[in-house]
């Protein structure tokens, strides 16, 4: 099951950023540096010694969740998990900017979501969706593909009413997203999942082939969003398509969608 991708960057605040921000502690702004570097030790321990200064506190132990989150989605050590954990529930949101503020929720959101809490996880990221302005676009589309994984984890979950529900709400969302941005690979390529989980699998692969189309509409995604519609088509989608037919001709219905599907990518190089 795909996971998502790419971690949201804590933003940068420097004291002449606005007159209404007062400058931080300086290993706050190293930490910030560190956590957007991947260097996730570094952060948690700058961000330690930005606990010192009351001001700086709450977003300082934000850094060191967000730090801890990271490096459990590396080492799977559940000492970080419940790191990140202790440290997000001692966070006063009243210390922090608006922008560390969505911060919280996507740190909140994660926490649930390497839980394996998908349904409140995905609560969270919709309220962080709500307030995604403040994010660039490509953290913008990152926020989305949380929503998604955690929407479709939690679907899977359910009795198959539930299920239908959920997957309906991420292909209506998804839907508008590419109407929005035809190039999205967030929305292009969880469209094409959603259709597949609703049952719909020609939706699904017309989705899939429009967004395989639509790929270099965003050219520094395209190669990402082609392999992921690419593993999807051949491991889900044929083989599902495939057992719709009877028994004795599934491995011909099979072999026949892997050739229109290269027959798709050959003349759409």
């Amino acid at each position: 099951m795909r996971a998502p991708r790419g971690v949201l960057p804590l933003l940068l605040l420097l004291g002449a950023a606005t007159p209404m921000v007062a400058a931080e502690h300086p290993s706050l702004a190293h930490a910030r540096v560190l956590y957007n570097a991947a260097d996730y030790d570094g952060a948690i321990d700058a961000a330690a010694a930005a606990l010192v200064d009351s001001a700086s506190a709450d977003a300082a132990t934000l850094v060191r969740a967000r730090a801890h989150l990271e490096r459990y989605r590396i080492t799977l050590d559940p000492e970080d998990l419940a790191s990140a954990r202790t440290a997000l529930g001692t966070i006063r949101a009243a210390g922090l900017t608006p922008r560390d503020s969505l911060d919280l929720l996507v740190g909140l959101g994660q926490a649930l979501y390497l839980g394996e809490t998908f349904g409140a996880a995905a609560e969270l990221f919709d309220v962080a969706l709500s307030r995604r302005s403040a994010l660039d676009e490509v953290d913008q589309l990152k926020l989305l593909d949380w929503w998604a994984s955690a929407m479709n984890r939690e679907a899977w979950r359910l009795p198959v009413d539930r299920r239908l529900a959920l997957l309906g709400e991420v292909r209506a969302r998804m839907e508008e997203e590419v109407r929005q941005d035809p190039g999205s690979p967030t929305a292009n390529y969880w469209l094409a999942a959603a259709a597949r989980g609703v049952g719909d699998l020609e939706r699904a692969w017309s989705a899939a082939v429009a967004a395989w189309v639509r790929a270099p509409l965003r050219a520094e995604t395209a190669a990402v969003l082609r392999a992921d519609i690419d593993r999807f088509v051949t491991e889900v989608l044929v083989p599902e398509q495939a057992r719709t037919q009877p028994t004795q001709e599934t491995t011909d219905a099979g072999a026949t969608l892997l050739s229109r599907w290269k027959a798709v990518k050959a003349q759409w190089q």
